[in-house]
């Protein structure tokens, strides 16, 4: 018997901010999650999969139009006609729809309930899903508690949308404790809700698939499902099979050794043939950074702009269907700064007072006060960009006081910091 496990595919996810660029491929992200959607039916079908979970955020919130739910009826029934059962909850994302609610589901597709777990016995398959739908976005509760015992005789698996005990950038919702799920008896656990694919268990398996898609610049590498083999009521294999049509990248090329900002985008155009071999026939949305102390820095701080462009022409060469979301040129002078503390005059001074800085909370904290003076003149808009400074974060504070010190120590040395 075979399965997919799928979560989180965010069917049109709005593009946000996306048309603020230029030369962004929006017509293709635009269509991503409908065509990586396509492409998990694609999988299933290929495979002669048996069942289909989806656990949860099959949408994302309220559509502006009935035709994101058509989408994806029209696909489930690729599936059901070719005898797939298809079994879903609903996550934070889905339970926010109000046009969800009423949509009608093609036969051979179970939506489990949200008033309590359920359990959905398919003897036929020898398999018995386990799960609940959120009742409401913002569930706080852990759901696993209520999830039935197991089915003896039957594969089962529970179905479940989850933060699990935590996950960096996602709200901690249906919060439970791994040591929960692997007591349950279950054998396997389908989890939906964190975007990057992670298996925490093997004994039993407890897997999050990661989203179908990554949908912005946070969300990168391959994106997909897992397929799962059972053979005699056990898991053999759970392989991740990738789905995505645009994958985001973030890219970095280490500059200490380069001579010249001409090295730097050379460096960068092979860093970007890599990311494009490695992306496959998709469309390649990566983000580019140029880092390290280097020779080049000069260079790159006196024409930024200029800079910037020869990068993006550089992506240009690496292949048609390759865009550049944002380049960072955050080198920095090749200063010996261990060297410059050491010194016994006013530029030793300094250096030895911006280390001492680093590490003396009170008065990072004191650093705040103009900051946020400046910061509240910002315009709402600013707060939404990925670069917004948050000045509650003391590593901030602390890369503001690297900044400073590649701006003021270079000049008290007669040193051409591209300024």
């Amino acid at each position: 018997m075979k399965l997919v496990h799928a979560a989180d595919i965010h069917l049109d996810s709005p593009l946000r901010g996306l048309t603020r660029y230029a030369g962004a491929p929006v017509e293709s992200v635009r269509g991503a999650t409908r065509a990586a959607l396509r492409n998990l039916v694609d999988l299933c079908l290929a495979e002669g999969v048996d069942l289909l979970v989806i656990a949860g955020d099959l949408y994302d919130g309220d559509w502006r139009d009935y035709n994101t739910g058509l989408c994806f009826t029209a696909q489930m029934a690729r599936l059901t006609r070719e005898g797939v059962r298809v079994v879903i909850v609903r996550g934070n994302h889905d339970a926010a729809s109000q046009i969800t609610r009423s949509l009608r589901l093609p036969e051979g597709v179970t939506e489990l309930g949200s008033r309590k777990a359920e359990s959905l016995l398919l003897e036929d398959l020898g398999v018995a899903v386990h799960g609940r739908s959120y009742p409401h976005r913002e569930v706080r509760e852990d759901l696993s508690v209520g999830y039935p015992d197991p089915v003896p005789g039957l594969f089962n698996l529970g179905l479940l949308h989850t933060a699990l005990n935590g996950r960096p950038g996602h709200e901690p919702y249906a919060p439970c404790r791994l040591e929960r799920l692997v007591a349950q008896g279950y054998d396997y656990w389908a989890l939906g809700h964190v975007h990057q694919r992670e298996v925490l268990s093997e004994a039993p398996w407890v897997v999050f698939p990661g989203n179908l898609q990554g949908r912005h610049a946070r969300e990168t590498g391959p994106k997909g499902a897992t397929l799962v083999t059972v053979e005699d009521g056990q898991v053999v294999a759970a392989q991740h099979r990738e789905l995505d049509v645009v994958r985001w990248a973030s890219l970095s090329v280490d500059a200490s050794d380069l001579a010249s900002a001409s090295d730097a985008v050379d460096a960068a155009r092979r860093r970007l043939a890599e990311a494009v071999e490695e992306a496959g026939d998709r469309t390649l949305a990566a983000r580019l950074t140029i880092t390290g102390a280097s020779s080049a820095h000069t260079q790159l701080a006196a024409e930024p702009d200029r800079w910037e462009n020869e990068l993006r022409a550089a992506a240009g060469e690496a292949g048609p269907e390759v865009w550049l979301e944002k380049v960072s040129l955050s080198t920095r002078m090749p200063l010996d700064v261990d060297a410059l503390r050491q010194r016994e005059d006013p530029v030793g001074d300094l250096a030895r007072y911006l280390r001492d800085l680093r590490d003396d909370r009170d008065a990072l904290t004191a650093l705040r006060g103009p900051l946020d003076e400046l910061i509240h003149k910002l315009p709402a808009e600013y707060f939404r960009l990925d670069s917004a400074l948050d000045l509650d974060d003391p590593a901030t504070l602390v890369g503001l006081l690297d900044d400073i010190e590649q701006l003021l120590l270079p000049g008290l040395l007669g040193m051409d910091a591209g300024e």
